[in-house]
C-alpha cells in the first residue's frame, strides 16, 4: 500500500493508526515469524511524548539457527539490502550507562518505534525519543524506527538523521525527495544502520528486525500497514487516499 500524507489529518487520527499498527504488527510477529522463545507485545507508556514501543522478549533460551520448528525465518546468511547501509563512525557514546529492562525479568532483544507528532512538537521530545533509541542501542537492544512524518524545526534530518548524529560525526543528508524513513539498527559496538527512504506515494517497505547482530527476520511493513489503514473511519481513508 502507498505511504499517506499523514500531515493532512490531526495527532488524534494518527494515535488511532499508530496504535492500530503496532498491534497488527505484534500480531503478525506472535503468528509465526518469531523463532521459538521469541514474542511481541506492545509496550505502553505514561505520557503521550514517546510512541508506544513493540518490544521483543526472549526468555533464556538461544537462537536457533534457520528455520525453527514454528515456522519462525532467521536470515543470517546476507546483511539485508536496503538503499544505504551505514556504519558508525565514533565510540563516544559507549560511556553512557543508561539500561533498558522489562518488567517481566525476560529480556529485551529488540524495539520497535513508530513516530508520532508528539515527538517532533519540540526540541526537547525530539532530545528524549533519540536518548531512548541510543539508550536501547547501546545496552545491546536493536531498534527499528519508522519515520512516516517530514522533518521539522528540531529534526531537520528527520528522527533517524537525529539518532544517527549519536554514533557519526558527520551529518546525516536526508534525500529531499524522499523525506520520510524507515531504519533497523544492529547494537554492536559501533551500531550498523540499515536504511530506506520514502516519499508520500510510494510504497511501504518490509523492514529487517534484528534479533543479534548478524541475524534478523522480515517485518511485513506494508501489510500491517494496509490493517492498519483499513481500521480508520472511511472519510478518513478517503480524505488521505486523495492525498497521496
Amino acid at each position: 500500500m502507498p505511504v499517506h500524507d499523514w500531515t493532512k489529518t490531526d495527532a488524534a487520527t494518527f494515535h488511532a493508526f499508530h496504535t492500530a499498527w503496532i498491534t497488527h504488527l505484534s500480531e503478525a510477529l506472535n503468528r509465526g515469524l518469531l523463532p521459538t522463545g521469541y514474542y511481541a507485545l506492545p509496550e505502553q507508556h505514561a505520557g503521550s511524548r514517546i510512541a508506544d514501543v513493540l518490544a521483543l522478549h526472549s526468555p533464556e533460551t538461544e537462537l536457533a539457527e534457520g528455520t525453527d520448528n514454528q515456522g519462525g525465518l532467521i536470515v543470517a546468511d546476507a546483511p539485508p539490502k536496503t538503499q544505504r547501509r551505514l556504519m558508525a563512525s565514533t565510540l563516544r557514546s559507549l560511556q553512557r550507562t543508561l539500561a533498558v529492562r522489562h518488567v517481566s525479568g525476560h529480556q529485551i532483544v529488540a524495539l520497535m518505534e513508530i513516530v508520532s507528532p508528539a515527538n517532533k512538537d519540540r526540541r526537547s521530545h525530539v532530545e528524549e525519543f533519540v536518548n531512548k533509541a541510543e539508550a536501547a542501542l547501546l545496552q545491546s537492544v536493536h531498534v527499528m524506527v519508522a519515520d512516516l512524518l517530514p522533518p521539522g524545526k528540531y529534526d531537520p534530518s528527520g528522527m533517524h538523521g537525529a539518532i544517527w548524529d549519536c554514533f557519526d560525526d558527520e551529518a546525516y543528508v536526508l534525500p529531499s525527495n524522499q523525506p520520510l524513513t524507515l531504519a533497523s539498527y544492529t547494537a554492536d559496538s559501533q551500531p550498523i544502520a540499515y536504511v530506506e527512504h520514502l516519499a508520500v506515494g510510494n510504497e511501504m517497505i518490509d523492514m529487517p528486525l534484528f534479533l543479534s547482530s548478524n541475524r534478523y527476520i522480515n517485518v511485513p511493513m506494508g501489510m500491517t500497514y494496509q490493517a492498519a489503514f483499513q481500521g480508520l473511519p472511511s472519510f478518513v481513508r478517503d480524505r488521505l487516499d486523495q492525498s497521496k
